[in-house]
């Protein structure tokens, strides 16, 4: 049977090794009709120059500034010319046949809209082997906002041996079809970082679409190498588009339902752990994300950072492939 052309798009922030590991690990891949492009989403230092001379076969982005994870991945939409494509975060890494075995589920289910696939942390980060970040996730509650990752945490023994349905990929590794694409749109950029995916999988599913992970492919991740643990960004982030996605995906009677217990429950118990932990920078960082819901327009030091500009870039700078280089060598 002949392959399906797929398009890889993978976002690097100030992570290049992680982001040529994974390049590495594609290399590997018993796919060969593949199209790998890399986006920086204006790192501090330029890495095209390295990954022209190490991976001529990557078709190579430099963003003039930072635009988030679901900015970064649609700058890479136009150069994309794959049937499938597979959005991988840069510090994942891809066992052979991981790709394979989803577009052969892709073909299967013409309705599968998003596949994810089964995400492993990776042992270096994990410290031990087999420990499950995602196997699925279960729908957003209409009252918190908030949902649960299946499987998080769990040693894989092989519970999750047989595709299921899903109400969400993982942003981390998820493929979608070119005319799903088409059908919906790219990812909403406004989120910048986080929610971005689960707002993505809510239009799929107004679509009529299907929402799939597909435990027989699996990937390594190393999880939040670019933004790190529960920090200011995090806090300011999550906390905004929590309301955010709520927002545009509760409407009515539902979102004000929502805005109630945010704002009476949420709020006076995020602001007494902060306050009682002294931990200022979270504190700081959540009542700024409570200022953006009344004042979207304003700036500040977090909204900031999708305003960074590379330090030698006017405008997006593009690296293509040599015509002669095959991605398998």
């Amino acid at each position: 049977m002949e392959e399906i052309k797929v398009t890889i798009i993978t976002v690097n922030y100030n992570q290049a090794d992680a982001t040529f590991a994974l390049l590495d690990s594609l290399r590997l891949q018993d796919y060969a009709n593949l199209e790998v492009i890399v986006v920086d989403n204006a790192s501090r230092e330029d890495p095209l120059p390295v990954l022209a001379q190490r991976y001529p076969e990557v078709v190579a982005v430099r963003s003039a500034r930072n635009l988030g994870f679901a900015g970064g991945n649609n700058l890479a939409l136009p150069l994309a010319t794959g049937q499938y494509l597979f959005f991988i975060n840069n510090d994942t890494e891809v066992p052979p046949g991981c790709i394979r075995t989803m577009v052969d589920f892709m073909r299967r289910h013409p309705q599968s809209g998003l596949l994810s696939p089964l995400i492993l942390y990776h042992p270096e980060a994990a410290g031990q082997d087999n420990l499950i970040q995602y196997a699925g996730m279960t729908p957003v509650s209409t009252l918190t906002g908030r949902n649960r990752t299946i499987g998080e945490q769990q040693t894989d023994e092989g519970q999750f041996d047989t595709p299921s349905p899903t109400a969400y990929a993982h942003g981390a590794a998820m493929m979608m079809p070119r005319a799903v694409l088409d059908a919906v749109g790219p990812m909403f950029s406004d989120f910048f970082l986080y929610y971005e995916e689960l707002d993505w999988g809510e239009r799929v599913r107004r679509a009529g679409y299907e929402i799939w992970v597909e435990p027989r492919a699996r990937i390594f991740h190393k999880e939040s190498l670019t933004v790190g643990k529960m920090g200011g960004l995090k806090t300011y982030f999550l906390n905004r588009n929590r309301v955010l996605f709520m927002r545009r995906n509760r409407p009515g009677f539902k979102h004000l339902l929502f805005l109630a217990y945010w704002w009476l429950v949420v709020t006076p118990k995020s602001l007494l752990q902060f306050t009682l932990r002294r931990d200022a920078e979270n504190r700081s960082a959540f009542l700024l994300s409570l200022w953006w819901q009344l004042y979207p327009r304003t700036a500040n030091r977090y909204e900031a950072v999708g305003k960074q500009t590379a330090n030698a870039s006017s405008s997006a700078t593009t690296i293509s492939p040599q015509p002669a280089s095959l991605l398998h060598k």
